[in-house]
């Protein structure tokens, strides 16, 4: 069997990770990168410190409007499906590499297989709804990570094709948080960026709807973490650098740390020690839920709701009095966290066993 995988950005690297590594010896895979996150910390450092085989296309698309970006991934990743004519195309996630994938096999009526089916914020203006909504109404197999996902896709007429796998990014932390914790060179982080575990809090910030109001929006916001006790880290996004330097420059923060963009193993280490994150990222406000630090999510809405439970992911506006009373005054619940809803780790196996069933 032949599959062809669609990569991109960020978590789908970490996510291929382990669902590549499922798959080696079972079928071949041939591993597409469209270059949506084009720079060396945001892609490359992802392949060698994951050990993900090396793409055998990279398709050097980069940034652009979305329609630019995906219409030219499109046509892109169709000629490489015309090439290798795959048995499946398999994508990850919600971004315009994922969509265009899917349209692109989809159109040539070469299966498709989605891993992280069934999301749903309910709120169709973020671009990753439209893209994993569209998607999943083309997919043959549907990878969900939970059971309200398998709800949510029930809920528009989607029943077959559907397996409840667990998350796969479970698998990922499970996997290379071990990994990190035993490497001096990561563990250096904390030394060289001066911080001590568990007396800093950690944050990101990188959709274009956090944004988008410009340096009076990131003001609000920095003004919040001015004021908190510990200090503030944050991995600046490429798309947000300018914002976040000149919010810095203008009002002269003490309590923010800008950094580069770190690797995926840092990453772990930076939101394992933090007393808590802050941060408007689908993916962190899980992975911080799996390493039980509390996590205040910068947005309306979460396609994630089972972090919510027991307060151990609480949504604020971006307005700077909401984030500080829910980042000061927010306290988990330890009893909260009995409960599996993104499954035993496993997830990669169980999506390597249905496709090469």
């Amino acid at each position: 069997m032949k599959i062809v995988t669609i990569v991109g950005a960020r978590p789908q690297f970490i996510k291929a990770a382990v669902v590549s590594a499922a798959l080696a010896g079972k079928a071949e895979e041939i591993l597409v990168h469209t270059g949506q996150h084009y720079d060396h910390n945001m892609s490359d450092v992802f392949f060698e410190e994951l050990r993900i085989p090396h793409p055998k296309y990279n398709l050097g698309v980069g940034s652009g409007t979305h329609g630019h970006q995906t219409g030219e991934m499109l046509a892109k990743i169709e000629d490489v499906l015309f090439e290798e004519k795959p048995d499946l195309l398999l994508v990850y996630g919600d971004t315009n590499s994922t969509l265009a994938g899917a349209l692109a096999a989809s159109k040539i009526h070469i299966p498709v297989a989605h891993v992280e089916a069934g999301l749903r914020s309910y709120n169709m203006r973020m671009p990753e709804e439209q893209n994993r909504v569209l998607t999943d109404h083309i997919s043959k197999w549907l990878f969900c990570p939970t059971q309200t996902a398998v709800e949510n896709l029930k809920k528009e007429g989607i029943t077959q094709g559907v397996s409840v796998t667990g998350d796969v990014m479970l698998d990922s932390v499970l996997h290379f948080l071990e990994i990190a914790r035993q490497n001096p060179e990561k563990c250096a982080i904390f030394d060289t960026l001066g911080i001590s575990p568990k007396k800093y809090r950690l944050a990101t910030l990188h959709r274009a709807e956090t944004t988008e109001g410009g340096l009076p929006a990131v003001l609000k916001i920095f003004r919040a973490f001015e004021q908190l006790p510990e200090k503030v880290v944050i991995p600046i996004h490429p798309r947000t650098r300018k914002l976040a330097e000149e919010a810095v420059r203008q009002e002269g923060f003490q309590n923010i740390q800008l950094i580069d963009p770190v690797g995926y193993l840092e990453m772990l280490l930076l939101t394992s020690n933090a007393c808590q994150v802050l941060t408007d990222s689908g993916g962190l406000q899980k992975e911080s839920w799996f390493m039980e630090v509390p996590c205040i999510t910068l947005r309306g809405e979460t396609e994630w709701v089972e972090t919510l439970e027991g307060g151990w992911n609480v949504l604020s506006s971006l307005e700077t009095e909401d984030i500080l009373q829910k980042a000061l005054h927010t306290h988990p619940d330890p009893a909260a966290r009995g409960k599996k809803p993104f499954g035993d780790g496993h997830a990669s196996e169980k999506i390597a066993e249905v496709l090469v069933r």
